[in-house]
C-alpha cells in the first residue's frame, strides 16, 4: 500500500528538494504533498500517514492546531555536504563571515548545524532579507540562497542547498514502515556524503547541546518558574519565569547555594527526607504561590534539584482552560444588548437598568411570563460585564431531574454513584469559574438543592459527590423565574433567605402586549430572520397590535411561519391564526397625548393622516411616490408635495421618521401606538384599502 507523506516547509523550493530525495529513496512506496507556510501561512494540510515538517515552517505557533488529527509528525533535520563542510574548516580563525539565508530562524539554525559540526574558526554574521543591514565582510557564506547575498561581497562560498540528514531518513523510513528501502548503496553513499558527525567526543558535545537546547524548551514551554539545584546545593538554573516570580534576577542566584539565596523554599526538608513535595503554598512578596520539588538520582551521588514555581492565580487560570477543554466547547454569550429588539418605554427602561446591573458582581434575578427574552437578557448582561470574557453557562432547572440536576451542578467524583464516570466530572459551577452561571426557571429547583445553592452563594464553596475537598468557585448567579417567586415564598415552596440572596438586583421584563408597536418591530426582525415575505394590511397590523400574546415573543414566532407559509403577499385579517382570532382582544388602551396634538394638527383632514400612518404601519417604509399612488387609488386627493409637509408634521410628533434616499419614510413605535389606541377607541374607521 502506498503512504502518503506530507513535507510543510517555510519555503517552496526546500520542500521540493525533500520530496525529490523521499522518491530517490523509497521510490513508489511513498506519495508526496508540498507545503510552503511562506507562499501560504496557514496552508489546509490533507490526512497523510506521516507529516515531515521543517522547524522553519511555523516558527512560534503551535502546530498541532495546523495539521490533521493523526499520523506522526518528523522534524527534519538538515546537514550540509562533507566537501563544504571541509570548505569552511580550511577557513582562517576568526575569520568573519556573512551567513546568508531565506530568514532569521533558517540562517540561525544553519549557524547552530555548523557550530555544532565544528566550525568554530568563523564568526558568523546572520543575513537575510529584512534584516539590519550587517557589517561590509567579504565572505559570505550561503546554502544555496546566493540570490540574498550582498553585492560588495566579493567572495562567496555556496555550500549548496541544506539536505535531509541521516536520522530524518531513518525516522521516516521507521514511521512509513518502508525500513528495508534504504538498505542499497545509494542511501550508503547518500550518508558518507554528508557532514554527519562521528561517533566519540563530538557525539557527547552534540548531546550536551542538544539536552541544553531541550531545557531551554522546556523552560519556555513550562508556563512556570523553574529553578534548578545541583548536587552541591549551588543554584545553576534560574528561568524567565522564576526570575518575575521571586523579583530576583537570575545573576544574583546562580553559582550561589539554595538555601542562602532562597530560605524560604522547602529545599532542605524535601532533601533530608529524600521525598518530592507537591503544591506546597508558600508566600512570596506577599502573593501565594504553589511550590514543587522534585530530585533526581543517579547512582548514588547527590540528586539534582527541581524547583516548579507557579502564582496561584496563574495556576487557577490553567485549570479553568483546562475545564473548559474537559467540558467542550459552547459556554459563551450569543447575545448583547444590541441584540434586544424594543422601542417601547418599558423595553427601553428594562434594558438600560440592565445595562447598569451588568457592571456590578451582585446576584440578579429576572423574571417576566414565559416568552419575554429572560435568557436574552441574561446574556446580554453577561456579555457587558466585567466577565464577559470568562465562560457563560446556562442550566434550565426544570428540564433536569433533581437527582441529575445536583451531579451536573456540583460535579461528582469516580464512583460516587452508579454509573459515574471513571474519572469523575466537573459541574457547571466549575465550569462557570470566573464567569456567569445562569438558573433559569429556578423554581423547580428542589428544596435540598435550594439549600446547597445558598450555601455557595454564602460561602463561594463547593464540595462534588462523593468527594471531601473543598472547591472555591467565583461564580456570578443570574437566576430567572417565570412565576411570582416572593408568593412561591410565602407559600413555603422556596426558600425565603435564598429568594433574598438571589433578588439582589431585581429585573422585571413587560409581557409583549404591553411593549405597544414593538410587536411589529419584532414581527419584521423575525420575517428577516426567516426569509419571509408579505405585507401586513392596515387592519391586519391593527389586529396583531390588539392582541394580548399570551406567549409573548414565542407565539409571535408561532405566527410569522404560520404566515410565511401562507406565501401570500399581503396579509389580511381573515389570514391571522385561528387561536389568535378567536382570543379576546386587549382592552382598548387610553388615548396617547399625541392624538390630541395630532387632532389640532391635522384639523378636518385627520383621515389623511391616518392614512399616511396606515399605509407606513403595513409597509417597512415607503416613498412620497409610491405614497401617493396608494392615496390615488383610496380616492384621496395627496400631491407629493401634500405628503411631504404632512410626513414633517408627523416626525415634530414623534410620529414618524424620515429617512434619507430610497429608505423612505418609516413609521415609528410611537406612531404604531397611537394607530392602534385611535382605532381601538373608536376615533378613526378603517377604511379598506
Amino acid at each position: 500500500m502506498v503512504k502518503q507523506l506530507a513535507i510543510i516547509t517555510w519555503d517552496a523550493a526546500s520542500a521540493q528538494l525533500y520530496a525529490s530525495q523521499v522518491r530517490d529513496f523509497f521510490g513508489g512506496q511513498v506519495n508526496t504533498r508540498c507545503y510552503s507556510t511562506q507562499l501560504q501561512p496557514d496552508p489546509v494540510i490533507e490526512p497523510a500517514d506521516v507529516y515531515l515538517v521543517s522547524t522553519c515552517a511555523f516558527a512560534d505557533r503551535d502546530i498541532g492546531q495546523l495539521l490533521p488529527t493523526g499520523g506522526p509528525v518528523v522534524l527534519s533535520e538538515v546537514r550540509v555536504t562533507r566537501e563544504g563542510l571541509e570548505r569552511l574548516l580550511a577557513i582562517p580563525r576568526n575569520t568573519r563571515a556573512l551567513l546568508v539565508n531565506l530568514n532569521q530562524s533558517m540562517a540561525t539554525e544553519t549557524i547552530a548545524t555548523l557550530n555544532q559540526l565544528g566550525v568554530t574558526n568563523i564568526q558568523f554574521i546572520p543575513c537575510y532579507p529584512g534584516a539590519p543591514e550587517p557589517p561590509h565582510v567579504p565572505l559570505a557564506i550561503t546554502t544555496g540562497e546566493r540570490r540574498f547575498v550582498p553585492d560588495w561581497a566579493s567572495e562567496v562560498i555556496d555550500l549548496g542547498p541544506r539536505l535531509l540528514s541521516g536520522s530524518t531518513f531513518l525516522e521516516l523510513a521507521h514511521q512509513l514502515k518502508c525500513e528495508n528501502t534504504l538498505d542499497g548503496p545509494s542511501f550508503k553513499e547518500y550518508l558518507a556524503s554528508l557532514a554527519e558527525q562521528s561517533y566519540g567526543i563530538e557525539q557527547m558535545l552534540q548531546r550536551s547541546v542538544q539536552m541544553e537546547s531541550l531545557f531551554e524548551l522546556f523552560e519556555q514551554a513550562l508556563d512556570a518558574g523553574l529553578i534548578g539545584v545541583d548536587g552541591e546545593g549551588m543554584i545553576f538554573a534560574c528561568s524567565p519565569k522564576a526570575e518575575d516570580i521571586l523579583g530576583l534576577p537570575a545573576q544574583q542566584l546562580l553559582e550561589r547555594r539554595v538555601q542562602q539565596a532562597l530560605p524560604f523554599l522547602p529545599f532542605a526538608e524535601s532533601l533530608s527526607a529524600q521525598k518530592a513535595i507537591h503544591s506546597r503554598l508558600v508566600e512570596i512578596h506577599g502573593n501565594p504561590v504553589s511550590v514543587s520539588i522534585h530530585s533526581f538520582y543517579r547512582g548514588r551521588g547527590s540528586p539534582t534539584t527541581f524547583c516548579v514555581l507557579q502564582r496561584f492565580r496563574d495556576e487557577e487560570r490553567r485549570q479553568q482552560k483546562i475545564r473548559r477543554q474537559l467540558l467542550g466547547k459552547g459556554h459563551v454569550t450569543k447575545y448583547t444588548f444590541d441584540s434586544i429588539i424594543g422601542d417601547s418605554p418599558c423595553m427601553v427602561a428594562a434594558r438600560q437598568l440592565a445595562r447598569r446591573m451588568a457592571a456590578s458582581n451582585a446576584s440578579i434575578l429576572i423574571s417576566g411570563e414565559s416568552g419575554t427574552g429572560k435568557e436574552l437578557f441574561a446574556h446580554a448582561i453577561h456579555a457587558a460585564s466585567p466577565r464577559a470574557k470568562e465562560p457563560f453557562v446556562a442550566i434550565n432547572c426544570a428540564a433536569i431531574p433533581d437527582a441529575l440536576l445536583e451531579s451536573q451542578l456540583f460535579g461528582y467524583e469516580e464512583g460516587a454513584f452508579t454509573g459515574a464516570k471513571k474519572g469523575g466530572h466537573i459541574g457547571f459551577f466549575e465550569a462557570a469559574r470566573s464567569g456567569t452561571l445562569f438558573l433559569d426557571e429556578i423554581e423547580a429547583m428542589s428544596p435540598m438543592l435550594q439549600v446547597k445553592l445558598l450555601r455557595v452563594l454564602q460561602e463561594k464553596e463547593i464540595v462534588r459527590l462523593g468527594g471531601v475537598d473543598v472547591i472555591h468557585v467565583d461564580v456570578r448567579i443570574i437566576a430567572a423565574s417565570n412565576v411570582d417567586l416572593s408568593a412561591e415564598v410565602h407559600s413555603g415552596r422556596f426558600r425565603r433567605d435564598l429568594f433574598y440572596r438571589l433578588s439582589v438586583l431585581p429585573l422585571q421584563l413587560p409581557p409583549l402586549r404591553q411593549r405597544g408597536g414593538d410587536v411589529l418591530l419584532l414581527l419584521r426582525r423575525i420575517q428577516e430572520g426567516i426569509g419571509a415575505r408579505f405585507e401586513l394590511s392596515p387592519a391586519a397590523a391593527q389586529r396583531l397590535l390588539r392582541h394580548r400574546w399570551e406567549g409573548n415573543v414565542r407565539e409571535l414566532r408561532n405566527c410569522v411561519e404560520y404566515l410565511a407559509y401562507l406565501e401570500k403577499p399581503l396579509i389580511e385579517p381573515e389570514d391571522l391564526p385561528v387561536t389568535l382570532l378567536a382570543a379576546e382582544p386587549q382592552t382598548p388602551a387610553a388615548e396617547p397625548a399625541q392624538a390630541a396634538q395630532l387632532r389640532r394638527l391635522a384639523g378636518d383632514r385627520l383621515e389623511s393622516y391616518l392614512f399616511l400612518l396606515e399605509q407606513l404601519a403595513a409597509s417597512r417604509s415607503l416613498g412620497r411616490q409610491a405614497l401617493e399612488a396608494r392615496a390615488a387609488t383610496a380616492g384621496l386627493a395627496l400631491s407629493q408635495q401634500n405628503i411631504r409637509t404632512m410626513a414633517a408634521q408627523l416626525e415634530q410628533l414623534g410620529l414618524v421618521s424620515i429617512q434619507k434616499g430610497r429608505a423612505g419614510t418609516c413609521i415609528t413605535p410611537q406612531g404604531l401606538e397611537l394607530l392602534a389606541a385611535m382605532s381601538q377607541t373608536g376615533f378613526h374607521q378603517a377604511a379598506n384599502w
